[in-house]
Formats: C-alpha cells, structure tokens, sequence
C-alpha cells in the first residue's frame, strides 16, 4: 500500500513557476513508478508527467514539455514536478500517482492523491 499527499499548490501569474511535491508512505515506494495528473473544471483528467524508478527516465505530456521537470528522491520518499512558464490553461487540480509498473502510471491506474489546486492567472 502507498499513500500519497501532495503539497505546493497555490495561485502564481502567467509566466511564473511552482514546485508541487508529493509524499509517499510505504515500504515500496523506492521501486514505484510515480507521476502527476491534472484535471481541468469540466475536463477529464488527464496525463501530466511520469518517472521511473529504476533510471529515473521520464515521459511528459506534449503540453508541458520543455515547461514542467518530474524528479524524484527516494531516501524523501518524494516526487515533485517543477512548472515553470506557467499557462492559465494548466489551471487544474493536480493528482500525484503511484503504481508498480511505469505503464500503469501512465494508464492512469494505481494509488492516487487527493490533489492540489493550481491556479494561473493571465
């Protein structure tokens, strides 16, 4: 079992930036892919960002690359995503996502976190 709680929401303008940070209790959490999700009002939730455990390699979502860095410290049982140049599009609520397979994270399957509102303003 895996439970997770995300931190560093908030409001920021068009261009700014934010660090979201997501921890992780269990025993299992240094071999779990991990990953971000947002939701937008009215939209389905969708894929953010995913790392893997082994490498550490991640995958992004067109939208955010080259914007958003998923990173991960294990010894913190943490996973953060920095989001920089920040859009009132990525305006959502943002899920941290755990799974012991890096495909089921980005299928969207797996332990969830209750989420952390994102505001951009323009």
């Amino acid at each position: 079992q895996v439970q997770l709680v995300e931190s560093g929401g908030g409001m920021v303008h068009a261009g700014g930036s934010l660090r979201l940070s997501c921890a992780a209790s269990g025993s299992t959490f240094s071999s779990y892919a991990m990953g971000w999700f947002r939701q937008a009002p009215g939209k389905e939730r969708e894929f953010v960002a995913a790392i893997r455990w082994s490498d550490r390699t991640a995958n992004y979502a067109d939208s955010v690359k080259s914007r958003f860095t998923i990173s991960r410290d294990n010894a913190k049982r943490t996973v953060y995503l920095q989001m920089n140049s920040l859009k009132p599009e990525d305006t959502a609520v943002y899920y941290c996502a755990a799974g012991p397979y890096f495909s089921m994270v980005l299928e969207g399957r797996g332990y969830w976190g209750q989420g952390t509102q994102v505001t951009v303003s323009s």
